[in-house]
């Protein structure tokens, strides 16, 4: 559901991007073109954190080296013992 917001967001944001070069946008477009980049990235930004997240790192020999700030976020998530 959200992949399906965010490409909503990405075509409307590209519709407000093309109009404003062919003719220009009006004011209440430009409110609107910024409030929908501002949406934007604060999903890319959630989204992105989330997978952070998620990850674990582990060297050549098999040790795990995740940054312990993550590991912490995980613990606190539960995602990790």
């Amino acid at each position: 559901m959200a992949d399906a917001e965010m490409q909503k967001l990405i075509k409307r944001i590209n519709e407000l991007a093309h109009k404003a070069k062919a003719e220009g946008l009006s004011e209440l477009e430009e409110i609107e073109r910024k409030d929908l980049r501002h949406r934007y990235l604060e999903k890319f930004r959630e989204s992105f954190r989330s997978q952070i997240e998620m990850v674990q790192v582990f060297d050549k020999a098999g040790k795990e080296i995740t940054p312990k700030k993550v590991q912490d976020v995980q613990r606190k998530k539960g995602l990790r013992d």
